[in-house]
């Protein structure tokens, strides 16, 4: 039974917090919405008002972990248009999600093994969107002649984002000094991303972050 009396909007958030929490913990087939309304203090015939199934639900959690990237991404007329600003932008919001839901993310990759086809459908869905407006900002820096042409774009997004989700599991994996914060490690990815893609190395005083800590 209900305890408090809530609107729905107010539900649906504390709904999908909790659902955040149980699915990082039990996996995806362990988690029910019974275990997910109990602990939201709701029956599980409110929940169903606003998820039709788990699934559904899960969706919803997908879409909720990565709404402040789809935010940034929707704002790109907002960028600057300058390469390392903007990417540098995007590289701390996508690594603060990553650390904030870090339990959730590595639920998705071991779910990955046991249950691929369901996590990989779902976090497609999710992620694919974002990934091709990142592409459509390569490209775009592309055609400013910012960007070389020769370069895959959707390859070279991977590989940034494949090394900020690397830097967040290292991190909790193995926490041990390394002798360079969280943000240096963001701006180091995105110095050597951006000298990678660009047709000359960009210089700039954001590249100390590497200079310093070269062995």
């Amino acid at each position: 039974m209900e305890k408090v009396k809530r609107s729905p909007a107010k539900t649906r958030e504390r709904l999908l917090k909790t659902a955040v929490e149980v699915f990082a913990t039990e996996g995806i087939a362990g988690a029910t919405t019974r275990e997910i309304a109990r602990r939201a203090e709701v029956n599980e015939l409110t929940l169903f008002r606003h998820f039709q199934n788990k699934e559904q639900l899960l969706k919803a959690v997908v879409h909720y972990t990565t709404a402040l990237q789809a935010e940034a991404l929707e704002h790109q007329d907002e960028w600057t248009q300058d390469l390392r600003i903007d990417l540098l932008h995007y590289g701390k919001v996508y690594s603060d999600q990553l650390e904030q839901h870090e339990a959730l993310v590595r639920m998705f990759i071991g779910e990955a093994k046991r249950h691929p086809e369901e996590a990989i459908r779902i976090t497609q869905e999710a992620m694919m969107p974002l990934r091709d407006k990142l592409i459509a900002y390569l490209r775009n820096g592309e055609a400013r002649g910012i960007v070389r042409p020769d370069v895959d774009l959707a390859l070279a997004i991977d590989m940034f984002t494949g090394m900020l989700l690397a830097g967040m599991l290292r991190q909790h994996i193995s926490p041990i000094l390394r002798g360079y914060s969280q943000t240096q490690y963001v701006e180091g990815c995105v110095e050597l991303f951006v000298n990678g893609i660009s047709p000359v190395p960009v210089n700039s005083a954001n590249s100390a972050p590497l200079n310093n800590h070269r062995r």
